[in-house]
């Protein structure tokens, strides 16, 4: 039997349409439902590894999460991953296609139409229920010829529509009622409900817009979502982060700064240490917004060298270097990693035009890129190192690597065992000589719990009674999917998906 279809869209990008999709996996894979998520298109420099090596969204692999299964390329058949304002790296089916300039891709969409298509077609031929999600909004008229993840979707799949607006930005009439207007008449009747999202306050002081929004609409108000503050499920968006000045610091806590990078990547990385106790994380953008933290991370980047070349521009460079001199601990990850060392070599011109540019030169690395880009599920065995690195000799560690480029050096602190491969053990990471300064390739690293919470140990003042990552992302989606379950008639999403011939439990 074909699987039954509900899709999620938007009035506009970020009114929480990924969310949504998540507590409605959750919903129905508490019931027993063999549910998958699926997002023809995404745009995002977060991604996810699968169990194969290849590369999905974020949000996708959350949402399989929530439905309890193993997240595929077939739930995320296209990505493109930004290396510039009007240029973007196109992943297929998992692995890298083309980079192609924005007026390239529009003409390429009609190629990957096919590829979207098989892939939502293989779940649902799997699965009982696939939950779809659009992106952006369905009514931006002059992308609508040939787009490829809204209506056209739904059209496939004859798929009932939800559509959603975020009341906490304002103009939710004008967001619902102005979409609903805008599609044409075909794409209009697939929309099922609307969803009011991100209310503060008394809901029931809503209850008037919900029945304007209904008579205007000709269209039913499933229900008004409540603003769901400290969930702690990955963002995907980096429109989401906001850079932050100094605070003061929690008596006994830690103040963990992170550069926000003008192309960040896999910025959830370092969502377990936002959520520990007494641990205040900031995202900062300029050199006088650091403040005196306990420690600097650079994260991720899709442009390791045009992100270094702004790090140097802002000013940001020297004052990372100065704090690093002064004993601050400064921890690199993927991009970040290479940017600590020595140098950048590029020979190939695989990123940027320079054939080398110097790095923050806090680690004794050199990194040399290549055509060949490294997609894995990886476990790590800490091998030791300096301070307190030393203590955690034999310590194995879960995450994923997502790179271009090789980086060697003298001080390796990790052997990485790939899943999908036969490479063999490789050495990663690089330390410096107090165990301050270091740096790795491995995603996800802190979302082990030994190892973070050893690190914060090692700065002043660690705190106490940590949650483990894996708990408290499954404890968040349950908390999302009682919240929908109590907002929203999730029994009228019953009737829907069931009149397709799934039987709701």
């Amino acid at each position: 039997m074909t699987a039954a279809t509900l899709m999620i869209q938007g009035a506009s990008s970020s009114v929480g349409k990924s969310l949504l999709a998540a507590a409605f996996c959750r919903i129905y894979a508490r019931r027993g439902v063999r549910v998958a998520p699926f997002k023809a298109q995404n745009m995002s420099n977060n991604a996810a590894v699968c169990r194969d090596g290849s590369e999905i969204g974020r949000s996708q692999a959350v949402q399989a999460a929530a439905a309890g299964i193993e997240p595929t390329a077939d739930m995320n058949p296209v990505l493109l991953k930004p290396e510039s304002d009007s240029r973007s790296q196109v992943i297929v089916g998992g692995r890298p296609w083309r980079t192609l300039g924005a007026r390239e891709y529009v003409k390429a969409r009609g190629d990957l139409w096919a590829e979207v298509t098989s892939a939502l077609d293989r779940l649902r031929a799997s699965h009982d229920l696939v939950i779809i999600e659009g992106a952006g909004s369905p009514a931006e008229l002059n992308l609508r010829r040939g787009e490829i993840v809204n209506m056209a979707v739904a059209r496939h799949a004859v798929s009932p529509v939800l559509l959603v607006g975020d009341i906490d930005r304002g103009g939710v009439f004008a967001q619902l009622l102005g979409t609903l207007w805008l599609l044409d008449e075909a794409d209009r009747a697939l929309v099922r409900g609307l969803v009011v999202n991100k209310f503060r306050g008394d809901r029931s002081l809503f209850a008037d817009g919900e029945r304007i929004l209904q008579e205007r609409g000709g269209v039913p108000v499933l229900g008004t979502l409540p603003y769901l503050p400290g969930l702690s499920i990955p963002e995907e968006d980096a429109a989401e982060l906001r850079s932050s000045e100094a605070a003061p610091r929690e008596p006994g806590g830690l103040d963990l700064v992170v550069i926000r990078l003008p192309r960040i990547s896999n910025f959830d990385d370092f969502d377990p240490l936002a959520a520990e106790p007494g641990v205040c994380l900031r995202y900062v953008d300029a050199p006088g917004s650091l403040g005196q933290p306990d420690a600097v991370i650079l994260p991720g980047t899709k442009s390791t060298a045009a992100d270094l070349a702004w790090l140097r521009e802002t000013g940001l460079a020297d004052a990372v270097a100065g704090m690093a001199r002064r004993g601050t601990a400064v921890v690199g990850i993927c991009g970040g990693f290479q940017m600590l060392g020595r140098s950048i070599r590029d020979p190939d011109r695989v990123e940027s035009s320079a054939v080398e540019v110097a790095g923050l030169g806090l680690l004794e690395a050199v990194t040399t890129f290549g055509g060949t880009k490294a997609t894995h599920r990886t476990s790590g065995q800490i091998v030791g190192g300096p301070g307190w690195l030393g203590a955690l000799a034999g310590e194995v560690v879960l995450g994923y690597e997502i790179h271009m480029g090789r980086t060697t050096g003298n001080c390796p602190w990790l052997r990485l065992e790939r899943e999908a491969g036969d490479s063999g053990p490789t050495p990663d990471g690089q330390v410096d000589k107090g165990g301050r300064v270091w740096g790795c390739y491995l995603h996800g690293l802190f979302a082990n719990d030994v190892f973070r919470r050893a690190w914060l140990a090692s700065l002043a003042g660690g705190p106490k009674g940590a949650v483990g990552a894996s708990t408290s992302l499954d404890r968040a989606l349950d908390r999302l999917a009682d919240a929908v379950e109590d907002a929203l008639d999730v029994g009228q999403v019953d009737a829907w998906v069931g009149a397709n011939g799934l039987r709701i439990i």
